[in-house]
């Protein structure tokens, strides 16, 4: 079994006893790695969320799954964040992402006709801070396509009737690249950049 595999199948057995009409969080690692549960722990915050992202999923990869990663919850809000690992190959079109993220979208309000879906912006990347081994990547992921990348996005979520939102002003510096304190390799964020992102990801939890 691959590790997406493996985490899929805990994902199947934790949803057996986890509890409806909560929140779910779902997408590939950047949001497997948003510490959400720890954070509402230091904020003394009792709100329930399921943190259902795969690390390395591409948006065909989610659709797959999409019982697993959100449905069978039956969650009253979906906040998604996938198709950054499409926009980092240079042979997917964006129109096959947005084929498959409008897919999604559909899957999870056919199953939850009243759900609320949280479109939410891709996150910025940051080149000159990147690793020497992300440095490749980030040729195709550049901050252009990922703007780019987010019309499309807000164009799906008006289609849809749902949010679409952007909680990525407190990530990005003044050249709007990811704040290099706040990048792993310059892709993915580390904890201080989910912590300053929690207000304002929480606005939409609690609304």
């Amino acid at each position: 079994m691959t590790d997406k595999e493996i985490k899929v199948q805990r994902y199947k057995e934790q949803n057996k006893t986890a509890e409806k009409r909560k929140i779910v969080f779902t997408g590939s690692s950047l949001m497997e790695m948003f510490p959400i549960n720890k954070l509402l722990e230091e904020h003394g915050d009792d709100t329930i969320i399921y943190n259902r992202g795969v690390g390395g999923f591409l948006s065909d990869e989610l659709l797959a799954v999409i019982d697993t990663c959100a449905t069978d919850l039956m969650p009253s809000k979906v906040f998604i964040n996938i198709g950054t690992n499409d926009l980092s190959w240079s042979t997917i079109p964006m129109s096959q992402l947005m084929d498959n993220y409008d897919r999604i979208i559909t899957a999870i309000e056919k199953a939850v006709p009243d759900v609320k879906i949280y479109l939410m912006a891709y996150y910025p990347v940051n080149f000159e801070a990147a690793s020497e081994e992300m440095k490749e990547c980030l040729k195709i992921r550049t901050n252009e396509k990922i703007n780019a990348a987010n019309e499309e996005v807000r164009k799906l979520a008006a289609k849809h009737g749902q949010p679409f939102i952007n909680i990525n002003a407190a990530l990005k510096d003044e050249q709007g690249r990811l704040k290099a304190e706040y990048t792993i390799e310059g892709l993915h964020i580390n904890e201080s950049g989910y912590r300053a992102i929690y207000d304002d990801i929480m606005k939409y939890v609690k609304e």
